[in-house]
């Protein structure tokens, strides 16, 4: 089976009256033969999950990003019954047999087949989705999950949900944890510096772009972005410094075209790490792209020639548009004014850098090998974790409220001062992340597994750790945040 990603580029070709309905970037099943159906009869199974697939964008999934996995997921499915005689739309009793050698084949298989439960978790929930459609639509006549009923019970309200007993158990709260420790995030912070432990230069390491790794990455602690959201910021979109440091957390709008659902949003930033960014880009960055001749490499499409840049928007190619309606791959073939990449980070040369999980994971690496051996691995969301249990923490015990208090004797916004000491301290973290529920946040705050792939190995965490953790939760508890 082929998995393909659709294009209208050069659509006008193809002998068709109306420019398809597809969505750009839509993954596309295709079985082998090249074919769809088999005459007058039904379609074929690829044909029904393409259709499904096309719906995704209007069913709450409208990430293409979203769309690829789910793509995935139902195609290594597929597969895995095709090779035991077992088709998509097969009887009950044949979907769950099969389902239960895929679960023993991805618990227990050969290394490379092998699921962690969060992931196995993932893959469940996504089929689940597909045979519940496939059945509304009529395509189906049978299911190979079993549900049970349960309640779920959020702030003292209850709902009930179905519960699908083909997930797998998943470690208990306080087995491992998602987010740095303070003194773990500064060690991470020293070592995107190439500084050892005590604030030294690290004689060992010679690394490169050290500001830019620093400014980028002390910006993703201090916002709780998205990998995709840092990565394809623009300059034009950093806020202004304000002209004496604050501790009052600092406005930061994240642009429509970035964030996962297309939702507009505004987080916060530190003075400092605003700072950083505006370091980086007055003095790194600007000695990189002056003069630059990069131009985008010519698979990603025709260059857009920025002129005329200001916060809200510029001239591309010679038409006015804001920064806010441009997606990341148009943002990565942006060319700036006076020379190379219009990405906020750029490498030697003036081309864009997006490679933060290597940076991340490398530094972390280095650290766990000079320095620290309990230093876990890092990547990007550990960043957003760390973020929500800090910023959570700051809510919780009102050093936000404090911070407000001191701007408000200097009769700084009243609004920003109103909402850090009245807003539920839970509901302000929900915003500042994008959640489009208050029970998603709620997970970022437990600390379960969140392995995704299962290639990275658990950390052992001390008792400190766990016991730092629990008196989080119990103070969330005491404050009314969280239930019991």
């Amino acid at each position: 089976m082929i998995l393909s990603f659709f294009s209208s580029r050069g659509w006008e070709s193809w002998d068709i009256e109306h420019r398809p309905l597809i969505p750009e970037g839509m993954p596309v099943l295709v079985d082998d033969d090249l074919r769809f159906e088999d005459g007058p009869a039904a379609p074929r199974a690829t044909a029904v999950v393409n259709r499904w697939l096309r719906e995704l964008p209007a069913s709450g999934a409208p990430a293409p990003s979203s769309w690829e996995n789910y793509a995935r997921v139902v195609k290594e499915w597929m597969e895995f019954l095709s090779v035991h005689g077992v088709g998509l739309f097969d009887s009950r009793v044949r979907l769950k047999a099969g389902l239960s050698r895929y679960a023993e084949h991805r618990a227990a298989g050969p290394l490379k087949a092998r699921f962690a439960a969060t992931t196995w978790g993932q893959h469940m929930s996504i089929l689940s989705l597909f045979y519940r459609w496939a059945m509304n639509e009529e395509y189906a006549t049978a299911e190979p999950f079993t549900y049970r009923a349960a309640r779920a019970l959020f702030a003292g309200t209850g709902r009930e949900v179905k519960v699908n007993l083909a997930v797998r158990r998943t470690p208990k709260p306080h087995v491992t944890v998602k987010y740095l420790e303070p003194d773990f995030t500064d060690l991470f912070r020293k070592g995107l510096r190439g500084l050892a432990p005590d604030g030294s230069q690290d004689t060992g390491f010679h690394g490169r772009e050290l500001t830019r790794n620093a400014a980028v990455g002390d910006h993703a602690l201090a916002t709780g972005m998205r990998l995709q959201e840092f990565t394809y910021l623009l300059p034009w979109e950093i806020p202004a410094l304000p002209p004496e440091p604050t501790a009052v957390p600092i406005p930061f709008p994240v642009p429509a075209g970035i964030t996962k659902g297309k939702k507009f949003r505004t987080t916060w930033t530190s003075y400092e790490a605003l700072a950083g960014l505006h370091d980086y880009l007055d003095l790194d960055r600007a000695a990189t792209t002056e003069g630059s001749l990069w131009r985008p490499p010519r698979r990603w499409g025709e260059p857009l020639m920025v002129s005329e840049p200001d916060a809200r928007g510029g001239l591309i190619n010679g038409v006015r548009r804001p920064w806010d309606s441009l997606t990341p791959a148009e943002r990565r073939r942006l060319v700036a004014p006076e020379g190379g990449s219009c990405l906020l980070a750029v490498k030697n040369g003036g081309g864009p850098f997006t490679a933060w999980a290597t940076v991340f994971e490398r530094t972390s690496d280095r650290i766990r090998a000079r320095f620290e051996p309990r230093f876990p691995h890092v990547w990007p969301h550990r960043c957003r974790h760390t973020f929500s249990m800090r910023t959570l923490e700051y809510l919780v015990t009102g050093h936000y409220r404090q911070a407000a208090k001191l701007v408000r004797d200097t009769d700084a916004d009243a609004a920003l001062v109103f909402y850090l000491s009245k807003a539920d301290p839970l509901l302000v973290l929900r915003d500042l992340l994008g959640h489009s529920t208050v029970l998603t946040t709620e997970k970022y705050l437990n600390p379960r597994e969140l392995h995704q792939t299962g290639e990275k190995p658990q950390v052992a965490w001390s008792q400190r750790d766990t016991e730092g953790l629990r008196s989080l939760y119990e103070l969330a508890v005491r404050a009314g945040v969280l239930p019991r």
